[in-house]
Order: structure tokens, then C-alpha cells, then sequence
């Protein structure tokens, strides 16, 4: 399968994209927004990888990206990413959260490291983009948060509590974000992909178990990750402007 022409669905549009570099969802989602018409800011902490992916999208439009280095850990690089996005474009549209953590590890043998680490990055780096992002938003008085959460916020998955949970907090925090910004006409949603396709999750889990997962699903593989790109799009433009506060899965699988 190949991913669908562009639409102009985000033309005009500014719209900065957390751990976008490498050939994940947060690239595929850079890629989609370009075709979509956006602008276009990347952002992750891997700086050389965030320059390689900058350049890489550039094929897309003939120039690259804006890029700016960030850690969501760090909440002095998170206020400097979303100034200098609005700095470079004069203002903020859409703000997709796509920065995160995996592993695997029992709760019987999981440290606290392990577990704090997996939070801060998963569900405290979304809190702290979000904020950021919608104090920007709030002035201009429009403006959307896209966040990428995981069926596993929803099922359960051995030796991924930390994860599981960090995601279920993701799903909370943007239906809770989502209500207390609707007055200013600003939307906050999120997507909840079950398995894409890409290099880094034999980083986190084993082969045997991808493949597993992989299985289970009613296509038999899994998704690209522009497939779920797709899906973030649709949550940014103006197809979607009666959603707020909504969790859209981005699965085939069925319990």
C-alpha cells in the first residue's frame, strides 16, 4: 500500500510535531502535514537525527522543516520550542504530541527509575507541550492538540504497566484538557494506535512478541506509520471541528 495524495486539508496552517525525527509516526506525521499544505516546525531531543529528518522531508516541499532540538523532560526546552515555532511562523495551529517511552518489565522487578522515566517522557512531556501549547492557543483563540496515546491505555499487556499506564493518562489528560479549552475554540483529541511498523520498537519489545501482536490484528500486519498519520491529520484539519475530547483507535484488532 502507498499513502494517499494530499488534499490541502492543513493549507495555511502552522503545526509542530514532537519526536519527529527517524521514520516513526512523528516523521510520517511531518511528512502528512507537508502534503496537507501546512508549515511545518520538528522537533525532537535526537539532534542529529532531527537534522537528518529535516532534511529528508524536504523532499516533500523543496526545503526543509523548521527544526528545533527539545527534551519533554525539561520544561525550559519545551517554553523554547513552542516560542521559536511561533517566532519562525507568527503563530500556532496544531500541536501533535507524539513524544514517548516503551519498554518491558514486570511490575515485580520494575525499579522506580523505570517507571519514572517512562511517565515523565509519555504522560508528564505530553502535560508539558500541551500547556504550552495551549497558552498560545489561547490567546490566538483557536487552535488543536493532537496526542498519540495506545490501545494498551485501554488493554491490558504484560510487562507494560508503565507504559499502559502513562498511555491511560494521555487519554485522560485530553479528555479533561479538552474541557477546560473548549470555550476558546480549541480542540484537543487523540489517537490510539495499536502496532505500526518501524525500526525502533525492537528497541522495546522482543521480535517473537511483534510478530505476535502483528498477528492479532484483522489485516494481519501492522499498520505504516503514515497510516496513523493519516488519522492525525484528519484530527488536525477542519474535517473534525465537532471532536474534542475524543480517543480515535487507530487498530484492526478486536478483543
Amino acid at each position: 500500500m502507498t499513502a494517499p495524495a494530499g488534499h490541502g486539508l492543513l493549507t495555511g496552517k502552522t503545526v509542530l510535531v514532537t519526536a519527529a525525527a527517524g521514520t516513526g509516526i512523528g516523521s510520517a506525521t511531518a511528512r502528512r502535514c507537508l502534503q496537507e499544505g501546512a508549515r511545518v516546525a520538528i522537533s525532537d531531543r535526537h539532534e542529529r537525527r532531527l537534522a537528518e529528518t529535516a532534511e529528508a522531508l524536504a523532499e516533500v516541499t523543496g526545503e526543509e522543516p523548521f527544526a528545533v532540538a527539545c527534551d519533554v523532560t525539561i520544561e525550559d526546552q519545551v517554553q523554547r520550542m513552542v516560542a521559536a515555532t511561533v517566532d519562525t511562523f507568527g503563530r500556532l495551529d496544531v500541536l501533535v504530541n507524539n513524544a514517548g517511552l516503551g519498554g518491558s518489565a514486570s511490575v515485580l522487578e520494575m525499579t522506580d527509575e523505570q517507571w519514572s522515566r517512562v511517565l515523565d517522557v509519555t504522560l508528564t512531556g505530553t502535560f508539558r507541550c500541551t500547556r504550552a501549547a495551549l497558552r498560545v492557543m489561547a490567546e490566538q483563540r483557536s487552535g488543536v492538540v493532537v496526542n498519540n496515546s495506545s490501545v494498551v491505555g485501554w488493554r491490558a499487556q504484560k510487562d507494560q504497566a508503565h507504559y499502559a499506564a502513562a498511555k491511560a493518562g494521555v487519554m485522560a489528560l485530553t479528555r479533561c484538557s479538552a474541557l477546560d479549552v473548549a470555550h476558546l475554540g480549541i480542540r484537543v483529541n487523540a489517537v490510539a494506535p495499536s502496532i505500526a511498523a518501524h525500526p525502533f520498537l525492537s528497541r522495546t519489545a522482543s521480535p517473537e512478541l511483534l510478530d505476535e501482536l502483528a498477528a492479532r490484528e484483522a489485516f494481519g500486519r501492522a499498520a505504516e506509520p503514515w497510516e496513523v498519520a493519516t488519522v492525525i491529520a484528519f484530527l488536525a484539519s477542519d474535517y473534525s471541528t465537532y471532536l474534542t475530547g475524543e480517543v480515535v483507535s487507530v487498530s484492526s484488532q478486536h478483543p
